[in-house]
């Protein structure tokens, strides 16, 4: 197998269709992988997380010239001065990451992967956070660490729940705890006889999204915590995935309106017959209607009579997530270092 080391943004850019293909037909085919959020990323270095980074983009060709493999990652030093080589996305804005690579090439292409940086003496960790406890990679790095005579760790990071949905609303229902359904059906026939109709807007039109985006935002900084996280380069960090997400067909931005007032929203990624459930903000004034719940039986009902397969609330272990019926899977952080 042939690995070559892509540095520059142009001929990353050239690897493009290639790129989402081959996504197409990994072990995991996420959101976070596509080109255009890792571009997205990129070009805002996850919305200031990063100061400086330098592409270090790892690819692998069969001896057909065939893509087999990818491995997004950028270069950058720490405090600590330490070199480390990192997934494109990590850590806080893409809740999920690994390797590009066919199951049936995973192993090979790791462990030439792996092969290859051994030669590079510039980093000492190789670090791969944000792996789904269900990721092939995570035993195809640590055969290749063991074959390279490098230490590997293995370390549980984060909840990631998440409901996988069946045929019928009513099974839903059914699925969840009796006394949180029983509160749901009370509090969707209360937004019902709303003086006010409450009602569900979806945002589908390009001359729609900008004020949408405004008013999303407007919405998650109601809360303290997202008001602080909304600094100006985080803001236009996620300005620019709404955009490419909804470039590239997969937005999901939803609103609940009270009359013509939007009083909550979900920004969600519609991608591979599941919905990710990315961030989402409530208006105050509108507490006593449960924007949340409404805005939640409104999404499960949604995913269910249009045969999305999950909801995945993704990173973060809130408890309304399980009032709804979620279970959790987790998300790692893989280590290779030299020994």
């Amino acid at each position: 197998m042939k690995i070559d080391i892509i540095r520059s943004t142009d001929s990353w850019a050239a690897l493009q269709q290639e790129w989402d293909t081959l996504l197409q037909e990994s072990h995991l085919n996420l959101p976070f992988l596509t080109y255009a959020f890792q571009r997205a990323w990129w070009q805002h270095l996850g919305g200031g997380e990063w100061a400086a980074a330098d592409l270090h983009i790892l690819t692998g060709r069969d001896e057909h010239g065939a893509l087999v493999g990818i491995a997004p990652l950028f270069s950058a030093t720490g405090e600590d001065g330490k070199t480390r080589l990192q997934l494109i996305g990590s850590h806080e804005i893409a809740d999920y990451l690994d390797l590009i690579c066919r199951p049936a090439d995973l192993a090979a292409f790791t462990q030439a992967v792996v092969s290859a940086l051994q030669a590079d003496a510039s980093w000492s960790e190789l670090s791969f956070y944000n792996l789904l406890d269900e990721s092939q990679s995570i035993n195809a790095l640590q055969a290749a660490a063991e074959a390279s005579s490098l230490q590997f760790d293995e370390e549980l990071l984060q909840a990631c729940p998440y409901i996988a949905l069946p045929a019928s609303f009513d099974e839903y229902l059914e699925s969840i705890d009796s006394k949180q359904a029983h509160e749901l059906r009370r509090k969707m026939r209360k937004a019902a006889r709303n003086v006010l109709p409450v009602t569900v807007e979806f945002i589908s039109e390009a001359e729609q999204l900008d004020q949408a985006l405004e008013d999303f935002f407007g919405l998650m900084a109601q809360e303290q915590d997202k008001l602080e996280f909304l600094r100006p380069a985080m803001r236009a960090q996620m300005e620019a995935i709404a955009h490419t997400a909804f470039a590239g067909g997969w937005l999901q931005l939803i609103f609940l309106k009270v009359g013509k007032q939007r009083a909550a929203a979900y920004l969600n990624f519609d991608y591979d017959n599941r919905i990710w459930g990315y961030n989402a903000g409530f208006s105050n004034a509108h507490a006593q209607l449960s924007p949340g719940w409404i805005m939640m039986a409104e999404m499960m009902e949604w995913c269910i009579a249009n045969s999305r397969s999950v909801f995945d609330f993704m990173r973060g272990d809130e408890e309304y997530k399980y009032r709804f019926g979620a279970v959790n899977r987790y998300v790692k952080r893989v280590t290779l270092r030299r020994s």
